[in-house]
C-alpha cells in the first residue's frame, strides 16, 4: 500500500475517534480571527488550532513552537489533524497551527515581479512576509503562549514563498516546509543569481522540500527542485539542515497530506540532533 492512503487513513481515525460517544459534543478543530494589517492595507482571516494540552491547568506555563500555514483555506484542518495525530504518537511536540487565508495568492506568494503579457500584480511577497513578521506575529505572541521556533509552511506558490523566506538574510522562522513549490519564474539565470546572494545564515535554518510527479515536459518542476538543493547543497560550508524527497507517485495535487508528515519528521529530528 502506498504511504498516501495510510496517511489518509491514520488522519480520519484521529478526527472520528475524537468524537466517539460524543454524538451531541461538537468537535472543534480551531477558531477563526481577524486582523487589520497596516502592512497590506486590508483586513485578513486566519485560523488557529490549539495543542491538546494547551488549557489543562498543570500547563499553564508550558510554551508551544508556532507553526504557520499558508493557504490556510485548504489546508489548514489536514494539516492540524496530522500534526495533533503525530504530537499524540510523540513524533513531534505540539505546536500552535495557524492557517492564514488567502486572498491573492498570486500577489501575496511571488517574490519576484514578472512581465507577461496579460497585466499582473506578482511580487509581493516580501510584502506579504512583513505582514507575517512584522504584524501577525507580534500579535500571536502576546496572545498565546509561543516559543521562539517557528516553521512557514507552503504548497506550490506558498512553497515558492517558504523557500524564498528561506533563504532570505534574516527571518523571523527558524523551519521551513516547502511542498511542491512552483519555481516556473525561476529558470536557470535567475536561480543561479538567487544562490550567489544566499548567506551562511540560511545555513542555520532546517527546511524540508517536497517534490512531486509534474509529468512529462521541457522544463518540469522537480528537475528544478533538484537543481535548486543541489547548488545550495554545494554553496554550504558546514552541515546541510535539508531534506527533499521526491514522490514519484504523487502529483501537485495529492503531494500535501504525506509532505505535512515527513516534513515535521524532517524538521523536529533534526532540531533532536542539534
Amino acid at each position: 500500500m502506498k504511504p498516501l492512503p495510510i496517511l489518509v487513513l491514520l488522519a480520519n481515525l484521529f478526527i472520528y475517534s475524537s468524537s466517539f460517544g460524543q454524538a451531541e459534543k461538537d468537535v472543534v478543530i480551531g477558531k477563526e480571527y481577524t486582523f487589520q494589517s497596516e502592512v497590506l492595507s486590508e483586513e485578513r482571516v486566519y485560523y488557529v488550532s490549539l495543542p491538546a494540552s494547551y488549557q489543562k491547568p498543570d500547563n499553564a506555563d508550558k510554551k508551544y513552537p508556532l507553526l504557520i500555514l499558508l493557504d490556510g483555506n485548504a489546508h489548514f484542518n489536514t494539516a492540524s489533524a496530522v500534526i495533533q495525530f503525530m504530537a499524540r504518537a510523540r513524533q513531534i511536540p505540539e505546536m500552535i497551527v495557524v492557517g492564514i487565508k488567502n486572498v491573492n495568492r498570486e500577489r501575496d506568494y511571488t517574490p519576484d515581479k514578472i512581465k507577461t503579457v496579460r497585466k499582473n500584480d506578482m511580487g509581493g511577497g516580501d510584502n506579504f512576509l512583513a505582514f507575517l513578521e512584522e504584524e501577525l506575529i507580534p500579535e500571536l505572541d502576546q496572545t498565546y503562549r509561543t516559543q521562539p521556533f517557528r516553521v512557514l509552511a507552503g504548497h506550490s506558490l506558498g512553497g515558492l514563498l517558504a523557500t524564498h523566506a528561506y533563504m532570505k538574510e534574516k527571518t523571523l522562522f527558524n523551519a521551513f516546509i516547502a511542498i511542491d513549490p512552483s519555481f516556473g519564474g525561476w529558470d536557470a539565470a535567475i536561480m543561479d543569481k538567487k544562490v550567489a546572494a544566499v548567506s551562511p545564515r540560511s545555513f542555520d535554518r532546517s527546511i524540508y522540500w517536497a517534490s512531486a510527479n509534474s509529468g512529462s515536459g521541457k522544463a518540469r518542476n522537480e528537475d528544478r527542485h533538484q537543481r535548486l538543493f543541489k547548488a545550495l547543497k554545494e554553496k554550504s560550508e558546514g552541515q546541510f539542515k535539508a531534506e527533499m524527497e521526491y514522490f514519484e507517485d504523487e502529483n501537485h495535487r495529492s503531494v500535501p497530506l504525506i509532505a505535512w508528515y515527513r516534513g515535521l519528521l524532517s524538521i523536529f529530528g533534526e532540531e533532536k540532533k542539534n
